[in-house]
């Protein structure tokens, strides 16, 4: 740096104004129609999460929100928020590489004098160390955990920029030109990984902490200056993350989905075949909501433009799919799909109903996530629903990416893959799909709630193949990201798509990763213990079933289904008997009803006879009766004639007649069923909302919903269980009654089709009897823990083998760039860090597996099939990346427009309409929350 350029700088720093960030994206005042919903013609779809009130209230008082005037008499700033906001993007942007290699020299520099805060490194410093004569200085606040002290930092010769110098200090500044303010790295570093472990801790709750450890007042502003200085030091870190990516090599597009799980991805040479290459699961969730940025259009609809700042910020994240790609499949998903006749199961889920999923609420954007984990809880891809509910493009673009990246062998569970795979088999990913011998699954608890005869082609239970995986892992995930929604339901594209990414990454290394051992460990003592106490339980149901080969567990699950398959529809001459038989009622109650009327008569004698009008009306209103009974039997004699030239009925039914009492019988039958769907639908119900119940995430308001639905769906449990034990006893011969006690047992719901079929007695075949299905569960049983052994087998040693190699490779990659670069060498131990702490522990549990009795894998090392560029058996060939130490002519860097100082009053402000909104919010949910009690 020459000497006029330091008194350039120096000059600057003297004549700069005490700055303020820029103040975040403020509340958008969208409007929107409620009208339906307050008189609750639409119903409000509540998430796991909630917050659906506040935001429906933000709407509507926004319609007549009006910012108070300005009171405290600031300077007029011509600029638009979008404006400034965009310039320091684009500033911080252009420093970008400086700012990076400047952290990379931070971070190497503090590894080798050891960890110590910024101003322990400030005190340790020695004021009699050479300098640089042509270095500066520059004065600012700098911000720790515990201090915050004004400070003098030294800008060398050697500094493109003042930012990149702070850096180097290990602070992160607030402003890209002329900082005021800066962070040091340790106390964001402190909130990233807080945020991560508890995603409601927010910005402001993190700077009011650190104000009461300093002693100070909290104003509003300093929430804006942490949030600038954070965003800056995330991207900062997600350039570093790029640059060893491909210093290892390991920067093609989909390199980290096709070895995101070692246990499922890192193949060996050795590797027992399976029946599935990789098993996954996939669903939607709606708590990860976040509201739309756009304004009202010329007819009141969210036709207008978008006030979405402009950003040129991406998520670097290959498994988040972009909306382009997702949307590239909308066309595919609306294929002619099943019809009710052809799926079992539809009606009974929402997200079959594409006409449904279609719409959702105005007011967000994104009004989910679709995710797709592997059996590990490993997070595979992620897309966001938008502006719809769970759309079949969503589960076919994940599809598509899978085989693309994956091949064959692949088996998918979701809640609704009996329809899906008739989707994907009538889109353009169908071929493909069925080349890849892809296989469409349902988890094993969704699974109870579809028809018998879809869970013997698609329940987990009986897969083969399949093990012991449930197929639910997405519950369970979900079950922890739902904690999230609060922190990005206002947030900006950009950054809620980077918190989403974040979170999964974080959960992958530091909670799914090191807990690999115990599932391992869980799994196999599982599929063990069902070994060993179902042999003796089965041979001893067997021998008392008389029943000498296990083969025969098989034919049952195949005439069980050929059973179910004729159960489909009623013939279509019953339909019409039935009919025919309802109408003869209607006529014979029609004639009776006229017969009646003709009856009725006034007497009247030449003494009583009055002629008053009273007289006329009464017999103006006898007429019009009998004119109306008399209508009423024509139209119920036409229906049966109809229906007499259908039959071919020469001589029409009467009570005595046999056909009259078959038909009898039929309409009997037909009402038994009704009530049996109807007691159906209710437990099935009853199971769910017991699971919302219990699932982590669930707020206490929604739990009271929940627990006093769950109070009002008892009692019409029993009244319907009522109905349908008098629909049975009228039956000839009387069917089956049920009780309570065995009804809310969900693992009773595969005997609803049994008992839906009326027309045959199948209480003597075989497989229908109780212990013989128990016999078959426990059958299929056995044979998914053998299956499970075999697959934990391969994925124990596959496991072994990962952490052998990917240490060897990791180490060796550090060793070639160590003398070259030595900055990228230290932040490629960091990442080998990240993983080999919990390596320790994972050996250990799977020696812990080795012991077990009945252990038949082996825990050697083996030989990986994956030696492409970058794979860990591969040969390390680290490369310093061509973006790292390009350094520009300072001549010619990048020229900044001046940034006037943002005032603090304009971020108060902001912050206080937004106090304001929410205020509005809550007395909005306590009209709406007094109204349902009402």
């Amino acid at each position: 740096m020459s000497a006029e350029e330091r008194q350039r700088l120096e000059a600057l720093a003297d004549q700069r104004a005490h700055s303020s960030p820029d103040a975040f994206d403020a509340c958008d005042e969208n409007v929107m129609d409620f009208e339906n919903i307050l008189t609750g013609a639409h119903l409000i779809d509540v998430s796991h999460s909630g917050g659906e009130f506040q935001d429906l209230a933000r709407e509507i008082f926004g319609d007549f929100w009006t910012p108070q005037p300005n009171k405290r008499g600031r300077r007029e700033d011509h600029r638009t928020r979008r404006d400034r906001i965009q310039r320091r993007v684009d500033a911080f942007l252009q420093q970008m590489p400086a700012l990076t290699d400047a952290y990379l020299a931070w971070s190497l520099e503090r590894a080798k004098k050891g960890v110590m805060s910024f101003f322990e490194v400030l005190r340790h410093s020695d004021p009699h160390a050479p300098s640089d004569p042509n270095c500066g200085a520059w004065n600012l606040k700098v911000v720790d955990t515990f201090y915050a002290e004004n400070v003098s930092l030294t800008i060398a010769s050697t500094d493109r920029f003042v930012a990149s110098a702070l850096v180097r200090h290990g602070v992160i500044p607030c402003s890209p030109i002329s900082p005021s303010v800066a962070i040091s790295i340790d106390a964001l570093e402190l909130y990233r990984v807080a945020r991560l472990r508890n995603p409601h801790f927010s910005i402001q709750a993190y700077v009011k902490s650190i104000c009461d450890l300093h002693g100070t007042i909290f104003h509003r502003y300093l929430s804006r200056q942490f949030s600038i200085a954070f965003d800056l030091y995330l991207h900062i870190r997600t350039r570093v993350d790029s640059l060893v990516d491909i210093a290892l090599g390991r920067n093609a597009v989909d390199w980290h989905l096709k070895n995101t799980c070692p246990c499922c991805t890192y193949e060996l040479e050795d590797d027992a075949p399976m029946s599935f290459k990789l098993l996954y699961t996939m669903d939607g969730n709606d708590s990860l909501k976040r509201v739309s940025r756009q304004l009202m259009g010329a007819d009141g609809d969210r036709t207008g433009p978008s006030i979405e700042l402009p950003t040129t910020q991406r998520v670097n994240d290959n498994r988040y799919l972009l909306r382009d790609y997702i949307n590239s499949w909308a066309s595919a998903a609306e294929a002619e799909g099943p019809t009710d006749d052809e799926n079992p199961c539809a009606g009974r889920w929402k997200n079959m109903d594409e006409e449904k999923t279609k719409k959702t609420w105005g007011v967000y954007d994104e009004t989910g996530i679709f995710i797709a984990v592997c059996r590990h809880g490993f997070y595979l891809l992620i897309a966001d629903m938008v502006q719809s509910g769970e759309r079949a493009k969503y589960p076919l673009a994940v599809v598509a990416k899978l085989l693309n990246s994956f091949g064959a062998g692949l088996g998918g569970g979701y809640d609704i893959g009996c329809q899906f795979k008739t989707t994907l088999d009538n889109s353009i990913l169908g071929p493909q799909a069925r080349a890849l011998r892809h296989s469409c699954l349902v988890g094993a608890f969704h699974g109870h709630a579809h028809r018998r005869i879809c869970q013997l082609d698609h329940l987990a239970t009986y897969v083969e193949g399949l093990g012991l995986e449930d197929l639910e892992t997405c519950e369970r995930t979900f079950s922890k990201s739902n904690a999230l929604a609060s922190t990005i339901r206002y947030a900006s594209v950009f950054h809620r798509q980077q918190l989403i990414s974040a979170y999964f990454q974080h959960n992958d290394e530091f909670d799914v990763y090191p807990n690999l051992g115990n599932f391992l460990y869980n799994n196999y003592r599982q599929a063990l213990d069902i070994l060993d106490n179902g042999q003796i339980n089965l041979s001893r149901v067997m021998e008392d079933l008389d029943i000498t080969d296990v083969s025969v567990f098989n034919q049952w699950i195949t005439d069980e289904k050929e059973y179910l398959q004729g159960l489909k529809s009623e013939p279509e001459q019953e339909t019409l008997q039935m009919e025919y038989w309802q109408k003869l009622v209607n006529l014979a109650a029609s004639q009776s009803n006229m017969d009646t009327m003709r009856s009725i008569w006034t007497s009247s004698t030449p003494s009583s006879a009055s002629f008053c009008a009273s007289d006329a009306a009464t017999t103006r209103r006898l007429e019009t009766t009998r004119r109306h009974a008399l209508e009423n039997f024509e139209k119920d004699l036409q229906v049966v004639q109809d229906l007499e030239s259908k039959l071919g009925v020469t001589q029409r039914w009467i009570p005595s007649t046999p056909e009259w009492e078959d038909a009898g019988r039929l309409v009997a039958m037909r009402k038994y069923q009704r009530a049996l769907d109807a007691l159906e639908g209710l437990v099935v119900a009853r199971i769910f909302e017991l699971t919302k119940l219990n699932r982590s995430g669930t707020g206490y308001k929604l739990r009271k919903h929940i627990a006093k639905a769950l109070q009002t769906r008892s009692s019409t449990i029993r009244s319907a269980l009522d109905r349908y034990n008098a629909a049975a006893l009228s039956l000839t011969p009387p069917r089956r009654t049920l009780k309570w006690d065995e009804v809310i047992e969900y693992a009773f719901l595969a005997d609803f089709d049994l008992l839906r079929d009326a027309r045959q007695d199948i209480s003597q075949r075989p497989w229908a009897t109780p212990a013989a299905r128990q016999a078959t569960d426990l059958y299929f049983k056995m044979c998914r823990a053998k299956e499970e052994v075999l697959r934990l087998n391969n994925e124990i040693r596959r496991l072994v083998t990962y952490i052998h190699d990917e240490e060897r490779y990791l180490q060796d990659c550090y060793t070639q760039l160590e003398p070259s670069c030595p900055a990228l060498a230290h932040q490629i131990s960091l990442r080998r860090l990240v993983r080999s702490r919990a390596n320790a522990h994972l050996l250990q549990r799977v020696a812990d597996i080795a012991r077990l009795q009945g252990f038949s894998g082996s825990i050697n090392i083996g030989e990986s099939t994956k030696k492409s560029l970058g794979d860990s058996a591969s040969v390390p060939h680290a490369q310093i990346p061509d973006e790292l130490n390009v350094l520009q002519d300072f001549r010619e860097s990048p020229s900044f427009t001046s940034d006037s100082a943002d005032m603090q009053d304009e971020l108060e402000d902001e912050e206080d309409d937004a106090v304001a909104i929410e205020e509005a919010a809550e007395a909005f949910h306590d009209v709406l929350r007094v109204s349902a009690d009402a």
